[in-house]
C-alpha cells in the first residue's frame, strides 16, 4: 500500500511539532523544512488542526503548537483519516471488474488493508519521534 503524499505530510509534521521543543514554528516554516509547497501544507494543517492533532495561531507570536491528543494520537487513526477506509481497488468504478461477483481477491485486498492499519494503531506520535528520529528532526528544523 502506497500512502498519499497527503498522509506522509501529516505524518511529518505532527513528528515535527513533536520535537519542537515550546517552539511555535509557522505553516510556512514546515512546508519550507519538508520541501512540500506551502499550498499543500496548509491544507494538511488545517485537516490536523480540524481533527484536534494541533492548535494552529494566526498573526504575530503564531504558529503551529501539537496540542496532547496530538502526541497520544494513534498513528494508524491518522493514516485513516487521510486515506479514507475505501477499497485498495476499485472494482465498482467507470468500468467495473467483470470479475466482482466472484472475486476472492476483493476481500483479501481488504483484509490486507486492515492489518496494514491495526499494526499502525498501537504506535503514537511520541513513539515515533523517539531516538535517533527526534534529533534528525531537529536537524531538519534547522534549516528553516
Amino acid at each position: 500500500m502506497r500512502l498519499l503524499r497527503s498522509t506522509d505530510l501529516a505524518l511529518r509534521v505532527l513528528m515535527r511539532l513533536a520535537v519542537s521543543g515550546g517552539t511555535t514554528p509557522t505553516t510556512r516554516d514546515v512546508a519550507a523544512a519538508m520541501e512540500v509547497p506551502y499550498t499543500h501544507a496548509a491544507k494538511v494543517v488545517a485537516e490536523l488542526q480540524h481533527m484536534g492533532l494541533l492548535a494552529a495561531r494566526r498573526g504575530r507570536g503564531g504558529g503551529l503548537a501539537l496540542t496532547e491528543k496530538g502526541r497520544t494520537a494513534s498513528v494508524g487513526a491518522v493514516v485513516r483519516a487521510f486515506e479514507g477506509d475505501g477499497d485498495v481497488v476499485d472494482c465498482e468504478g467507470a468500468t467495473p471488474c467483470p470479475l466482482s461477483s466472484g472475486c476472492r481477491l476483493r476481500g483479501a485486498l481488504r483484509q490486507a488493508q486492515e492489518a496494514f492499519f491495526a499494526s499502525l494503531d498501537p504506535i503514537t506520535v511520541a513513539d515515533i519521534v523517539t531516538n535517533p528520529t527526534g534529533p534528525l528532526l531537529l536537524g531538519i528544523s534547522v534549516r528553516v
